[in-house]
């Protein structure tokens, strides 16, 4: 819980949906209810406002990372995933591909097999157009929206199938 009025007051300006922030709790009951005692702005990642797909792509990651608790050894990993597809969200450059390669980033770090189950069982062509995907900048992208969204089911339906990522 942050309190925004006295945050306000003090001239403060409450965090932001895709901020990185470190923060310091305190709790009054015994750890049942936390609140902000210290907030320590590290990054601000506005520029995903400034499109629709890339805020909705961004929403759908930051969504599925909500879902699913990781183990205390994978956080810093974690961490480094956001802060890389948030600043990339931001450059408002093919969101849908960032979707794509975070969320197989997402599954590989947590230990999931997606290289060699998933890739393997694509068709070849669909196998070379991923592995582009997944391999090249965004900004040496050439495969069409309808290409990534495909994958991206095909991706989103063997986590659901085959792993304990819980996508929507």
């Amino acid at each position: 819980m942050q309190r925004v009025a006295k945050r306000a007051a003090e001239g403060k300006e409450a965090l932001d949906l895709f901020d990185e922030a470190d923060l310091r709790l305190e709790s009054g009951n015994q750890g049942r209810t936390w609140f902000v005692r210290e907030v320590r702005l590290i990054e601000r990642h506005t520029a995903i406002g400034r499109s629709y797909d890339a805020l909705r792509f961004a929403s759908g990651l930051a969504a599925v990372v909500a879902r699913n608790s990781v183990h205390e050894d994978s956080r810093g990993r974690l961490a480094e995933l956001l802060r890389a597809a948030f600043t990339a969200f931001g450059s408002g450059t093919r969101p849908d591909v960032v979707y794509l390669k975070s969320l197989y980033r997402f599954a590989r770090d947590e230990g999931y097999p997606v290289k060699e189950e998933w890739l393997p069982a694509l068709r070849s062509s669909e196998r070379a157009l991923c592995a582009a995907l997944l391999n090249r900048p965004l900004a040496e992208q050439t495969a069409g929206a309808e290409d990534a969204a495909r994958l991206t089911r095909s991706l989103e339906k063997y986590l659901r199938g085959h792993t304990d990522i819980l996508i929507e």
